[in-house]
């Protein structure tokens, strides 16, 4: 499949999608407000937000943090002073610096926080640091518009059109990552290089390549 081609620029610095649909990203829920992990073991209750397999497998994982970093690596399972003890732990392009790379809360919570994703590519063709910057979702079906999200993760190049479970319900779309989400192009994606994104009032950093 083709690339998406980045949108023309805006006067003002942003960029908008065209209209797109709504896929569910659970990446980065590690159970951090109380909720369920989105990845975990086979046998682990409650069960997890999405199937392991949408993760990756033996020596190739690349939605849960793994002892060595690499794709062959063992996936690193919290501890006991983690959200969800055994679970294993998500990942999303945004981490917070001064946390471990290992640490669950070091990534962003899918279902707390609205965040959106991109192409990867995207990243490096946008003027200004994307990755932290603020975005703001439409809904062409309904009006309403999510002015506090953010860019928090990045995705396969030829896909547009995905968006964190908070997102998700912020809109009532089906959250679950598992058969949530909508293929209707009712959605625009604005986001703002250069912009931290502010949502429910912490400030991100914005993380250039």
């Amino acid at each position: 499949m083709a690339n998406i081609p980045l949108p023309k620029r805006n006067a003002d610095g942003s960029y908008t999608t065209s209209p797109a649909g709504m896929a569910i990203d659970a990446d980065g829920a590690n159970g951090q407000t109380g909720g369920v992990p989105v990845y975990a073991p086979k046998g682990f209750t409650p069960a997890p937000l999405d199937f392991l397999a949408n993760a990756g497998g033996p020596g190739d994982w690349f939605g849960v943090v793994t002892d060595t970093g690499e794709e062959d690596g063992t996936p690193v399972k919290q501890n006991a002073s983690g959200p969800a003890p055994g679970a294993f732990v998500s990942a999303t392009s945004y981490r917070w610096p001064e946390l471990a790379r290992i640490d669950p809360l070091a990534y962003v919570d899918a279902a707390s926080v609205p965040y959106i994703v991109l192409p990867s590519h995207w990243r490096k063709e946008a003027i200004g640091v994307v990755l932290g910057c603020k975005a703001i979702v439409e809904d062409t079906k309904t009006g309403k518009i999510l002015e506090a999200a953010g860019v928090l993760d990045f995705g396969p190049r030829a896909k547009l059109g995905e968006a964190s479970i908070a997102c998700a319900e912020f809109f009532g779309v089906p959250s679950s990552p598992k058969s949530g989400g909508t293929s209707e192009k009712r959605f625009i994606y604005t986001f703002f290089p250069g912009i931290p994104a502010v949502i429910k009032g912490i400030t991100y950093q914005l993380q250039p390549m």
